[in-house]
């Protein structure tokens, strides 16, 4: 406790809420970072095809209040104990008419699908387009702007479906779409708007110029009504806290202060990397259904690439730079359903209660006489997974999946040795990534790692080896969900600013060191093949 904090903070709790590609998320946590209790509810996401993703956000909304009022039942709890809320989510695009009505972006022309969920890449051209105009504002994206952004989302919107676009009332990333649904304030997230939008933070200002010289003048003649005139920090209290209507169906007391969002990625920073160190000592790694890589630099670095500098889109007074990979718990699950194996393996699985990679980390483990050996295993088989592209470092988007090695094997311990080529695929994309930033001048000590495939100490080692570098797991249960509790707790006051927060809140759990310097050739040489492989991608495509 601090000295600042008011008589009976001690029984404050904090709520956490994140919104995830295919589920909502709720968490009960104290000031201590303990997670009471969580809840979670499906969400419904509509593909077609590898480009079009969409979900609604009145389903998201009553997936949220669902999660929320289990998890308050099931901490057991009196709900006025719930001292404050944050909110997270994927870098979304909502759009709404007037009153918040739901405006469809979907061929299809049902209004619920009023969501292109950060997956969708239908706006390639769009970006295409973007990119070709050089503008300046394109120098904090990485020099690149991607299709999973939003002005290329809107201006696809403006040119496939001018009656959807016109009719918006508001263009709304996801998580700024919860804060103002349960707060009644249109306030946007500096993490939302600087990371996926070009706002400027740095300056406080959007570039009316990107948004003429790209085809959306009008948001810029509007004075940026539709994206956001009003700007502020994560955590930073909205409105008057909870509307009435919004507490009824949370189940919670209205006046609940709300807090200003996160994109769920860097909610797990915020959950993550206040642990061991100086925040720009660690990198932040969010493995789930695409991984994303936050680095905390105190003066702006510039990697072509990688996404920032961003200032102040994660911890306070810090630049930003966001790297990872567009699939990853995805592209293993693509990985592996294409093997033989894999509907024999996913029977013994459902049978163990496990999903299958959990499934196939156990066998490998079984299989090996350390964890660090697992990549033997995997000998002769090689995989760059970029099944959805490269986000970074090269923000090439038509990047396909490689896989070298393969040969007549139908048994399941070749779909192990292939899950195991797999993570190590990733973990040589994380080593491109942060070498790539060593070179521009942003160096890491540690990796600090959340995301569901973190969870395990076989892709925590696994990742060490490969990038050598220690992994770092931190003792909260669902760090992302923490992260946003800890928003919570700052626009509740329970702390005076975020760093403090994060300290007293998130707290290491084991590290796992790189293995012996055998282990490191054999990574070295697969590394090499990694490279040589997305080389000999790129060449085929010229």
């Amino acid at each position: 406790m601090t000295e600042d904090q008011s008589e009976g903070a001690s029984d404050a709790l904090f709520l956490g809420v994140d919104v995830g590609s295919g589920s909502a998320r709720a968490g009960i946590f104290d000031a201590a970072g303990r997670m009471l209790a969580s809840a979670k509810r499906d969400i419904i996401l509509w593909r077609e095809g590898a480009e079009i993703a969409e979900q609604s956000s009145e389903d998201i909304w009553s997936a949220v209040c669902a999660s929320v009022r289990e998890a308050v039942d099931k901490a057991g709890i009196d709900p006025a104990r719930v001292a404050g809320i944050g909110f997270d989510a994927t870098c979304s695009l909502v759009v709404l008419g007037e009153g918040g009505a739901p405006v469809s972006v979907s061929a299809s022309g049902d209004d619920a699908r009023n969501i292109i969920v950060w997956m969708d890449h239908r706006a390639v051209r769009q970006a295409e387009r973007i990119n070709a105009t050089g503008h300046p504002v394109l120098r904090y994206v990485g020099g690149v702007i991607s299709p999973e952004m939003e002005t290329p989302k809107i201006l696809w919107l403006k040119e496939n479906m001018p009656q959807s676009y016109r009719s918006a009332w508001q263009f709304m990333d996801l998580a700024d779409f919860l804060t103002w649904r349960a707060s009644g304030d249109l306030a946007r997230s500096t993490c939302t708007v600087t990371c996926k939008w070009t706002y400027l933070a740095h300056e406080s200002r959007w570039d009316p110029d990107y948004f003429r010289q790209i085809g959306l003048t009008e948001l810029a003649d509007e004075d940026f009504a539709r994206i956001g005139r009003q700007v502020v920090a994560p955590g930073t209290p909205l409105g008057q806290g909870l509307t009435a209507e919004a507490a009824a169906e949370m189940g919670l007391r209205p006046g609940t202060p709300v807090a200003a969002g996160l994109i769920d990625a860097h909610a797990g920073g915020i959950g993550t990397v206040g642990v061991e160190g100086r925040p720009q000592d660690n990198l932040a790694y969010v493995f789930g259904t695409s991984s994303c890589t936050m680095t905390s630099t105190d003066e702006p670095v510039f990697v072509p690439g990688v996404w920032g500098p961003y200032y102040q889109a994660m911890v306070p007074g810090l630049w930003l730079n966001e790297g990872g990979q567009s699939a990853t718990g995805a592209a293993i699950d693509q990985l592996l359903s294409f093997h033989p194996a894999s509907a024999e393996a996913r029977e013994a699985a459902g049978k163990a209660g496990q999903p299958l990679p959990v499934w196939l980390a156990g066998q490998a483990s079984a299989a090996a006489p350390s964890l660090s050996s697992a990549i033997d295993l995997a000998d002769g088989i090689h995989v760059v997974p970029e099944f959805l592209g490269n986000r970074a470092p090269f923000a090439d988007p038509h990047a396909r999946a490689m896989i070298a090695g393969l040969g007549m094997e139908r048994d399941v311990d070749n779909l192990v040795a292939l899950y195991i080529a797999g993570i190590s695929g990733i973990g040589y994309g994380l080593r491109q990534i942060i070498e790539t930033q060593e070179q521009a001048g942003a160096t890491v000590r540690r990796i600090v790692i959340s995301g569901g495939a973190g969870e395990l100490d076989l892709v925590r080692q696994l990742l060490a080896d490969a990038v050598n570098i220690p992994v770092v797991a931190v003792s909260a249960e669902q760090p992302v969900l923490l992260g946003s509790a800890i928003l919570g707790a700052l626009a509740a006051g329970h702390f005076r600013e975020m760093r403090q927060a994060m300290e007293s809140m998130s707290h290491m759990s084991r590290e796992c060191l790189p293995d012996s310097a055998a282990s490191r050739q054999t990574h070295d040489h697969r590394y090499n093949a990694f490279r040589c492989l997305q080389e000999a991608g790129r060449r085929i495509k010229r």
